[in-house]
């Protein structure tokens, strides 16, 4: 009886099996990952990669040290922004301390427009008033002096204007004071100081009479014209304000 196709092919086989040399030895299976770098030679089987024994899994390693340096840097920002408001708000607070403290900053006379206006006013007039005279009618500079000075200005203003009333009768003076301009520097509670130009006249109206008692025109005529600029310290009392101080700036 022949034997079948398919018993003669699986002892052929078998037969082969037999005279090939034994390898049990189980071929490293290669991990799956990037390729860094050439494969071995060819026709050269692989050698398997050794693995290092780490404690726990190795991908909850990596992931942990590549995550550490990472939830650092946010934190370091965060200190550095802390630092840098922590001081920018000491600095802030020191410095609206020092501009409260400032004097100038309690000056009105650039936000209280009414008051400046009040002062302005009241201080040109008052100016007009003291240094004005007329030797013909005394009355009106006479009350000025009483009225409108207070402190050390009373003496100021004898001292200044003495000379000129002592020959004032004799000569016939009038002195005429005109304010051209004002400003006022700072006001501070119930006083301010004002800055005040004006110009000043003074004339004598003595002369050498002629025949028939009539004055010659040139003796009328002659005097002294000049610009002036003074600061005066005002002080509120009773609604009004009252020069307290004359600067003439050394003069």
């Amino acid at each position: 009886m022949p034997t079948p196709r398919h018993h003669l092919n699986r002892q052929r086989r078998r037969q082969a099996l037999a005279a090939a040399p034994e390898d049990t030895a189980p071929r490293p299976r290669a991990s799956v990952g990037v390729l860094t770098g050439p494969a071995p030679g060819a026709g050269r089987r692989p050698a398997a990669k050794p693995v290092r024994e780490t404690s726990g899994a190795p991908e909850e390693d990596a992931v942990a040290s590549g995550s550490g340096p990472r939830r650092l840097v946010p934190l370091v920002v965060l200190c550095v922004l802390t630092l840098l408001l922590g001081g920018f708000a000491g600095w802030a607070h020191g410095r609206a301390g020092e501009l409260r403290d400032d004097p100038a900053r309690s000056n009105t006379a650039l936000t209280d427009l009414a008051r400046t206006s009040e002062i302005k006013g009241q201080t040109g007039a008052a100016v007009a008033a003291l240094f004005s005279y007329d030797h013909a009618d005394t009355a009106p500079f006479e009350k000025a002096g009483k009225t409108l000075l207070t402190g050390k200005a009373v003496e100021q203003h004898r001292t200044l204007l003495g000379g000129v009333l002592a020959r004032a009768a004799e000569q016939k003076t009038v002195i005429t004071t005109t304010v051209t301009d004002s400003a006022v520097e700072r006001i501070d509670g119930e006083r301010a100081r004002v800055l005040v130009y004006a110009d000043q006249s003074s004339v004598s109206t003595a002369g050498t009479a002629k025949a028939g008692g009539k004055q010659s025109k040139a003796a009328r005529d002659q005097g002294v014209y000049a610009g002036a600029m003074f600061a005066v310290d005002v002080v509120h009392r009773d609604g009004r304000w009252l020069v307290e101080n004359i600067d003439t700036f050394g003069r």
